[in-house]
């Protein structure tokens, strides 16, 4: 960094207390022209706020914001947006019903004589769609768009602002590795524009691929700023978490036990041929694949969530008949699903009625809910999955992403299930909130629970699993032992 380079942005001692948290706590972050910043830290480290603060969500309690040297108020998003600032967030806020160009100049339409203009709206769009490398026509609703076109009209939105700071939150969690690598090619043309950017994610490959420098957040306060080309993962990593990681993963030995769940030859009708695995009790078993090859569906079939055309279920040796959630749940099957907002979690209800919502009659008297055999059965699980909260009370909305991971497990550990399967457990989550998840994994194993665990992420798998069955295009393509498997004996199943 040349000596001479003034920061775009400084923020300096921000502070933000919210009731009984003290979220930020005299945080510096200076972010330069033409510069990646990644910002990393566990979930709950104070990432999100201190953006929140930047964007105007919220109003700092103290510490000042200078951009080009000078002191800005930032009252509101708007105000944000004009100083030149934009986030594109992990819950994307197109508008599905309107078309691109409505999407990117939606409330600040371009007029002419009183009017929308819509064909200078459209010329302009097509050329911020180009600065990110997207040709299609402005006139698509973004309804038809995938995940990450939907992500491109989000950065050419935050271009037509002018925007001299974009700040990508989690930009990468729901895009494939060939759509990951288009977005870096688009940041890295920002950058040789003179963006600064602040690239916020859990991934440390793509930290490691993208950034110039590493700022890392800890307990709502800035504890290390680094080079990214003068430190490793290990060294991150250990500043995130406040010790020294060696190892990732907490798997512990298991006694395993007879088969607690069988499924033989699964197909539906659209997508999946013959599918057959089994999972012991006390067994971790990794399913793993390229995105699309079918594991994800093989489990909503399995739970009853999509139909299936063919295929025997068998629990602990008898046959189910499991056409619905209600029989998955009988049955002794919990499900914990890969998009914890959309399908686990209702987000405006509180952490009690979360952790209860499938165990209700478990604290039910007829037909009215027991409250404090509700509370106790949540005070249980949350004390064991070590949620942070101020209160039970709290709103799932609340809560970060691995605290609310912990929740969606805990709902499903409170029906005390036979067998337990969890899609992506650890997907958008920190290090220190993945290793409580691993340890989970390993402590409800030793207490004979099957697990199943669908992951993208194939360190995870192999350190997890103590089998892993590997899909391609609807089937399962080879199943390899934890002796014998590795990357590549894996990537050899999953492309064949």
């Amino acid at each position: 960094m040349s000596a001479a380079t003034a920061p775009f942005l400084e923020m300096k001692g921000i502070t933000k207390q919210f009731p009984g948290v003290l979220a930020l706590n005299k945080v510096d972050l200076s972010v330069y022209p033409g510069r990646v910043l990644a910002l990393v830290g566990e979930n709950g480290a104070g990432k999100s706020t201190l953006m929140k603060v930047l964007s105007g969500v919220h109003k700092r309690d103290a510490g000042e914001i200078l951009l080009e040297g000078k002191s800005v108020e930032i009252t509101s998003p708007l105000a944000s947006r004009q100083l030149g600032i934009s986030i594109i967030y992990q819950e994307l806020s197109v508008l599905n019903n309107m078309d691109i160009a409505e999407n990117i100049f939606v409330g600040r339409e371009r007029k002419k004589n009183g009017f929308v203009d819509k064909k200078a709206q459209h010329a302009e769009a097509k050329a911020l769609l180009a600065r990110v490398g997207l040709t299609i026509d402005t006139h698509t609703k973004t309804s038809r768009l995938s995940t990450a076109q939907k992500q491109m009209v989000e950065v050419a939105k935050a271009l037509s602002f002018n925007s001299r700071l974009i700040i990508m939150d989690e930009p990468t969690s729901s895009l494939t590795e060939a759509e990951t690598a288009k977005l870096m090619d688009i940041i890295r043309k920002l950058r040789d524009e003179g963006v600064a950017i602040v690239f916020i994610s859990h991934r440390m490959n793509e930290i490691f691929e993208i950034s110039d420098e590493i700022a890392v957040m800890r307990d709502g306060e800035m504890v290390q700023h680094m080079i990214t080309s003068e430190v490793n993962e290990q060294q991150v990593i250990a500043a995130m978490v406040g010790r020294d990681v060696h190892d990732l993963f907490v798997k512990e030995e298991a006694p395993i036990g007879d088969v607690a769940l069988e499924v033989k030859n699964l197909s539906t009708k659209s997508f999946l041929k013959d599918v057959s695995f089994n999972v012991r009790a006390g067994e971790i078993v990794g399913f793993a694949g390229l995105v699309g090859a079918g594991r994800s569906e093989v489990m909503r079939a399995v739970f009853g969530i999509d139909p299936r055309e063919s295929g025997e279920i068998f629990v602990h040796g008898q046959k189910m008949e499991i056409n619905s959630t209600v029989d998955a749940l009988k049955a002794g099957l919990g499900f914990v699903p890969e998009d914890r907002k959309e399908q686990g979690l209702i987000l405006k209800q509180t952490i009690r009625v979360n952790t209860s919502l499938a165990a209700l009659s478990s604290v039910a008297n007829s037909w009215f809910i027991d409250s404090k055999r509700e509370t106790a059965l949540t005070d249980e699980f949350v004390s064991k999955l070590k949620v942070k909260t101020p209160s039970n009370e709290q709103k799932i909305m609340n809560l970060s992403g691995g605290n609310q991971q912990k929740v969606v497990i805990a709902k499903w550990m409170a029906t005390h299930p036979k067998v337990l399967i969890l899609d992506e457990p650890t997907r958008g989550i920190d290090v220190g909130a993945k290793k409580e998840i691993h340890a989970l994994m390993s402590e409800l194993a030793k207490q004979g629970v099957a697990i199943i665990m669908i992951s993208s992420e194939l360190p995870e798998v192999l350190g997890m699993s103590d089998r892993i069955y590997v899909m391609h295009d609807g089937r399962i393509k080879g199943e390899i032992d934890r002796a014998n498997a590795s990357q590549e004996s894996i990537m050899k199943l999953a492309i064949s």
